[in-house]
């Protein structure tokens, strides 16, 4: 498949599904969609509690009860319990749009006008909907609702701008009521019986009298476009809130019959959904912008504030770098944020502040996107100088300044760096050097300069006198990077010409030409390459102590996206706009892998520790992780999973690691079955090769082993005080037989004597035959001359058990030395030897086949001792055991002399 294997997505919170939300015992949950899974998140800190399986298709409608989530996708319906699917509904010939919890039914509606009424109750035996209800032809349905205490009954708007109220029951419609010519975007139930609210595509909202088909009162939303979600305070406040197409939620006072109260800019994107919390100030809303955020009402003028929020990027990231040793990942996005994801615990994210955006933003009377910096097209961090001071720079699209922001606060910093204010031109590329000290940036108009980030002085610029005008470069700067000592600075210009300047002089110590234009600079600081990517699509590697190149690489086949060095140097990754993603080796010089995905990546990073790749695609708002297989597997060799020359075609990673029932008919591979483990296999990594010199551990645990050399020590301590006494009552009991497994073997039923005598006649036909699988396994195992089976039984087994087996195999009597090599016990024994032997010389289960050495031999010493065969076996034992721990003792000894000598050093 590839050297890295998708493994999930991140930074998806919602989707443009409504969501659902329930009630257990004292907490809220609420149920969103993101794309072809949902999350669950708790109401009381939006932290995420669940994830469900990946779906074959996207989410297009979701309910939930209790431990239950049903999900609607294309012509289905996933029945998931908790984080499996139990059970899939398939019944509609068209798309499923809506979906409705009635009592202990769900009600599916699909676009065709056809709702079925299925039951979740015993599921698992029934899989058929228990009723079918046809609608109108020219009734094209868009919203269900359940009107509060009639029994039965659902009313279904449309959009055509009508709704009906049916029976489901007696799958009769009741009535039709008429609606106000606009298509119906939502439709929600009041606490006050008989009255709904209808929100309409023209912005209006009718409150609405069912039973007597009367219009009570009627808002307009001026300008807000399309009333997307409605919701009704339950908390004894007469309060609707609505949403609308523009992201603008509005608060109506259903007394006084008047507006109270407007969120401006609550989202970025249409309002998906409303919701408030029974007996609670709290409205919950959903946009497309992929954010989840609550408002309390708890101010003395009755607006709303922001109490909680979950959000993600509502544009797609343009650049992605790891931090933190591969914790975090910053990611800078076309919405014009700047984050921080976590790559361990989801509830760690978030947005970097831009100093009181939102607050400046309604002084201002603006939105907040026009405060807002512009996206960032490049930026560059230093973690040696997060407690210091600002320790990234950021560059943004068409602005002659960039910005620092200080990681440790999560904030904006107070320096702004102008390059060149006497001809300001947009800043193109930035770096900061290893030290942390300092920033050069680089602008359209070939201009570097450079900056002190903790004070924010410039601290000169860097000038070629042969240029025309004196600049750095003759044209935009494509890309500036720093050395490890800061004694280099190299940069890069758009005509191809590149450029060493000595750090602290800033004199131009040498330069060439390339041939043609570039796009994309990266410098690895620890080999000194520089990698450039140009308008040829060929990537080229060049020494600049030498100032040669040294490697050129070709194969992509548009144009290329982003590419980085790993962490080592050793490996080389590109992606470009032909969906490819390319893993060059520096050293050999060749492709090693290649893998191809639906989407084109944009952005990549590799993690420091080479574990995680990150990348970000066209039009997808979450960054994307990908697993190196060299780091989580046993085989070391690279081209036993690696391509070569040869593209793989591999699915993207999934938001969910569970993956859900495939349609049959796909004929996608499935990425994440390719290597799945065995239901037999007990979930440990398995190595097929032994690292030489080393011995390899049971991985049991250490009370196992232990109790081995311990046995009689704990039979002495646990051994009771007084023989047991006989209850007076005893409950009745199935007479059972006991077995040295510990199953339970029950008592047959008292043989006639006839059955008694067949079976004495089949005895002494029959030879002696070991019935002890202990036995079975040891003679079956030496004749394969495979053990394997055998020590995984003896490792199964409790520590009493095999002391037990090993003392069935004792020999009482000695006197007879002629018959004794025939007696199965003494072949036992011998095959034992035998067995010990081997798993000493393989090295295998080493701290286990010692304590099953010592206690062999703590029983079976005396017979050892006076049989001359058995001797020679042991004799032969003890000499491999002895060459095994000499190897093993020699590479202690190193280390134990370096950490003798530090102890006993006065420092």
């Amino acid at each position: 498949m590839g050297i890295f294997e998708p493994y999930r997505a991140i930074g998806y919170i919602t989707s443009s599904v409504p969501f659902s939300v329930q009630r257990l015992g004292t907490e809220n949950f609420v149920t969103v969609s993101v794309g072809k899974a949902f999350h669950i998140y708790n109401c009381a800190k939006l932290n995420l509690v669940l994830v469900g399986p990946q779906l074959p298709k996207k989410i297009r409608a979701l309910a939930s009860y209790r431990d239950y989530t049903f999900a609607a996708y294309g012509n289905h319906i996933a029945v998931v319990k908790r984080a499996h699917q139990v059970a899939t509904w398939s019944r509609h010939s068209a798309k499923v749009n809506l979906l409705l919890l009635f009592g202990e039914h769900i009600l599916s509606i699909g676009i065709d006008g056809n709702m079925f009424i299925w039951a979740f109750k015993g599921i698992e035996e029934n899989l058929a909907p228990v009723g079918h209800v046809k609608l109108d032809d020219k009734f094209t349905p868009t919203c269900i609702m359940h009107p509060d205490t009639y029994l039965n009954k659902v009313i279904v708007g449309s959009q055509e701008g009508s709704l009906q109220l049916w029976n489901i029951s007696t799958k009769k419609k009741l009535y039709e009521f008429k609606g106000w010519g606009s298509s119906i975007s939502s439709c929600v139930s009041s606490p006050a019986l008989d009255v709904v609210a209808v929100g309409c595509s023209d912005g209006k909202i009718h409150v609405h009298n069912v039973r007597y088909d009367e219009e009570l009162v009627t808002f307009t939303h001026s300008m807000r476009g399309a009333v997307t979600a409605l919701a009704f305070s339950s908390d004894g406040q007469p309060l609707l809130a609505s949403g609308a197409s523009s992201g603008v939620i509005s608060i109506w006072n259903l007394e006084k019959r008047r507006l109270q109260s407007v969120i401006r800019e609550a989202h970025d994107n249409a309002i998906i959904s409303l919701h408030f919390f029974a007996n609670e100030p709290v409205l919950m809303s959903a946009s497309a912008d992929n954010s989840i955020k609550m408002w309390i009402f708890d101010t003395t003028d009755g607006d709303p504030r922001l109490l909680r929020f979950r959000s993600g990027h509502s544009a797609p990231p343009l650049c992605i770098r790891f931090y933190a040793n591969g914790r975090h990942i910053l990611s800078a996005g076309q919405d014009r944020a700047f984050r921080l994801f976590s790559v361990i615990q989801d509830q760690q994210s978030r947005e970097l502040s831009q100093r009181h955006v939102a607050k400046r933003a309604r002084k201002l009377k603006m939105k907040e996107e026009e405060l807002k910096l512009k996206p960032v097209i490049a930026f560059d961090c230093a973690e040696i100088r997060e407690r210091d001071w600002c320790n990234v720079v950021t560059c943004h699209m068409d602005t002659a300044q960039a910005y620092v922001w200080r990681l440790q606060n999560f904030v904006l910093g107070e320096h702004i760096l102008r390059p060149c204010p006497e001809n300001p031109t947009a800043i193109k590329a930035c770096t900061i050097s290893a030290c942390g000290n300092f920033a050069v940036l680089g602008t359209a108009g070939g201009w570097i300069e450079r900056f002190n980030l903790q004070s924010g002085i410039s601290r000169g610029s860097y000038l070629d006198m042969s240029e025309r005008s004196n600049y750095a470069h003759n044209g935009e700067v494509v890309g500036v990077a720093c050395d490890s000592t800061n004694t280099l600075m190299i940069s890069a210009g758009y005509h191809g010409d590149i450029k060493v300047w000595d750090f602290k002089g800033r004199d131009l110590k040498s330069r060439w030409e390339v041939g043609c234009s570039l796009v994309k600079i990266v410098y690895h600081r620890v080999n000194g390459l520089l990698a450039t990517v140009a308008d040829d699509l060929v990537i080229r590697l060049f020494d600049v102590v030498a100032l040669r190149m040294v490697r050129k690489f070709e194969g992509h086949t548009d144009r290329i996206t982003d590419f980085c060095f790993s962490e080592d140097g050793k490996w080389l990754l590109s992606s470009g706009m032909d969906g490819s993603l390319r893993i060059w080796d520096v050293i050999l010089a060749r492709q090693i892998d290649a893998i191809h995905v639906d989407v084109s990546i944009t952005a990549l990073s590799l993690s420091p520790n080479m574990d995680v790749l990150a990348t970000a695609h066209v039009d997808q708002n979450g960054v994307y992780l990908w697993v190196n297989r060299c780091m989580f597997s046993g085989d070391s060799n690279i081209d036993s999973y690696a391509s070569g020359k040869e593209i793989v075609s591999v699915k993207m990673p999934s938001v969910s690691s569970v993956e859900g029932c495939q349609d049959e008919n796909s004929s996608e591979p499935d990425v994440h079955c390719t290597d799945r483990v065995p239901k037999d296999s007990s979930g440990l990594p398995t190595f097929k090769q032994q690292i030489p010199d080393l011995v390899t551990l049971s991985l049991l645990p250490k009370s196992q082993w232990q109790s081995l050399i311990n046995l009689d020590i704990i039979k002495a301590r646990n051994k009771p005080i007084e023989p047991p006494k006989k209850p007076e009552k005893a409950p009745f009991f199935l007479p059972s037989v006991p077995s040295l497994s510990g199953e339970i073997l029950f008592k047959p039923s008292e043989s006639t004597k006839e059955d008694k005598e067949s079976l004495k006649v089949e005895n002494k036909t029959k030879p002696d035959i070991p019935v002890s699988q202990f036995i079975q396994l040891l003679h079956s195992s030496a004749e394969m001359k495979n053990f394997s089976a055998f020590t995984d039984y003896i490792k199964s087994l409790s520590p009493s058990t095999l002391d037990m087996e090993l003392r069935m195999l004792q020999i009482i009597d000695h006197d007879d030395h002629q018959e004794l090599d025939k007696r199965p016990e003494y072949l036992s024994i011998e095959l034992l030897l035998d067995y010990l032997i081997h798993e000493i010389s393989c090295r295998n289960n080493f701290e286990f086949i010692q304590a099953v050495i010592r206690l062999f031999l703590k029983i079976h010493g005396e017979t050892i001792r006076c049989h001359t065969k058995l001797q020679d076996k042991a004799r032969k034992l003890l000499e491999v055991q002895s060459a095994v721990w000499q190897k093993i003792d020699k590479m202690f000894q190193s280390a134990r002399c370096v950490v003798s000598f530090l102890s006993n050093s006065q420092l």
